[in-house]
């Protein structure tokens, strides 16, 4: 612990496992003041002994978001990890399945922003870090087009946010990670039928032979979270896969 984030308020989305989960203790060993929220509200009771307040939160509801976000304290830290993987291709992507995943998404973070962005430029400081993916505009995968549509579109979103409040003193980036070990992943796996298969499948695709940590991809966030000149930007962490 170095508290490179010494007072920050830090406030992520989806932290009852996986990337979201890692990430909030990242930040809480950089003394951050981390608001910590997922739907499953019994996922996060554990982070409570790392001294970081929990909340339960579905990110789909507009007063909800506004509400958390207000009650938080104004974060100095936005981290938006919430989101959901569709499988398939463009002939399987039925519209309530395109019509959930953009919102969950991409409209759930543009959300979060808009209710954090007033006092981040009140302050003329702030830091939003989005959860994109290199399946997105970076890079195509078999079956994942809902998920490589709504991913890009989370590249445009962080793009768009960052050009425009790049004067006031906000900062937005993406991280697009490649595979990581989380338990999403395990899901999907156990899912396929065959576990060995599907997870010999997910790390053959990687040049470096393993998949990715969530804690990994959390050590990014710290980074980008202190980053001062960094913003727009589309941070990969993909173990070599989109090379």
């Amino acid at each position: 612990m170095t508290g490179s984030l010494q007072g920050k308020r830090a406030f992520v989305t989806a932290a009852g496992q996986g990337i979201g989960r890692a990430t909030a203790l990242a930040f809480a060993a950089e003394a951050a003041l981390v608001t910590a929220t997922d739907i499953d509200g019994e996922k996060l009771a554990s982070l409570s002994a790392h001294g970081i307040s929990t909340r339960q939160l579905d990110v789909l509801d507009p007063h909800a978001v506004e509400d958390a976000l207000r009650e938080s304290g104004s974060p100095d830290l936005l981290f938006n990890c919430a989101g959901v993987v569709h499988s398939g291709s463009v002939l399987d992507a039925w519209d309530d399945d395109f019509d959930f995943a953009v919102a969950l998404n991409v409209k759930a973070m543009a959300r979060t922003i808009r209710a954090a962005l007033p006092a981040m430029l009140e302050r003329q400081d702030g830091c939003i870090i989005n959860m994109a993916s290199v399946v997105s505009s970076l890079k195509g995968a078999p079956n994942r087009f809902v998920y490589g549509v709504t991913k890009a579109a989370v590249i445009g979103l962080t793009k768009s946010v960052a050009a425009d409040f790049v004067a006031s003193g906000i900062r937005c980036n993406a991280i697009c990670p490649g595979t990581v070990d989380s338990p999403s992943l395990q899901g999907r796996m156990q899912a396929a039928g065959d576990y060995e298969a599907a997870r010999a499948a997910f790390v053959a695709r990687q040049p470096m032979g393993r998949l990715g940590t969530p804690e990994e991809i959390a050590s990014l966030a710290v980074h980008l979270a202190g980053a001062k000149f960094t913003t727009g930007q589309v941070h990969v962490i993909d173990g070599g896969w989109s090379m």
